[in-house]
């Protein structure tokens, strides 16, 4: 499998080899759906919360007389029934939404994004990503030269200068490897990868 190599105006200046096994796999759609899912509710917080019958504020007196109104019997006003009542299974904030995936399933789904992203074009190889400065026009300059408004940018190693360029950046994002994630990868329209970045995406995923 190629992908191209691109030059700092965002032209294909040469073709790179990559490995099948990263980058020419079959796209299993099943699993890459599992990991995204998995992966977002990975990051959920679960801190929501309801109260129950016990816990909202009401009064125990029973709201009235037991017959001859044509109503409902009704004990008080915290019963479910109501408006303004206690939810009858309640959110906890200790809920737990983790799902667990196999590593060797994570490295096949993450394998079938980026060869899904090689055949789609989307995916490319540049020699290096780095600014002079911690300068957002700079990084800024950088990406509309290569015509990129959406990117996600996964470099060997995230400097200070290239952290603070590019994170008042709409639709910029810029990792390092291990941080490359599933939801990221199918998010962003373009993903440039630096040549010792892929280096290491060969060990992690290979």
């Amino acid at each position: 499998m190629q992908v191209e190599l691109l030059n700092d105006q965002g032209q294909a200046a040469s073709k790179l080899d990559v490995p099948d096994t990263v980058f020419g796999r079959d796209y299993n759609e099943d699993l890459v759906h599992q990991i995204v899912v998995a992966y977002q509710a990975n990051a959920r917080q679960g801190t929501r919360a309801q109260k129950d019958r016990a816990e909202v504020k009401h009064s125990t007196k029973k709201p009235f007389r037991q017959k001859g109104t044509g109503r409902a019997r009704a004990g008080m006003t915290s019963s479910p029934l109501w408006r303004g009542g206690g939810r009858i299974f309640p959110n906890s904030p200790a809920e737990n939404f983790t799902q667990k995936i196999n590593k060797k399933m994570y490295r096949a789904g993450m394998a079938a994004i980026f060869s899904q992203l090689v055949r789609e074009g989307r995916l490319a190889v540049v020699d290096s990503m780095k600014v002079d400065a911690p300068k957002t026009k700079l990084l800024a300059a950088k990406f509309k030269a290569m015509n990129l408004d959406s990117v996600l940018v996964i470099a060997e190693e995230v400097d200070d200068n290239l952290y603070l360029a590019s994170r008042n950046l709409p639709n910029v994002l810029v990792v390092e490897p291990r941080y490359a994630d599933p939801v990221s990868l199918v998010y962003y329209k373009k993903v440039l990868v630096t040549k010792a970045a892929l280096d290491q995406l060969k060990e992690m995923f290979a």
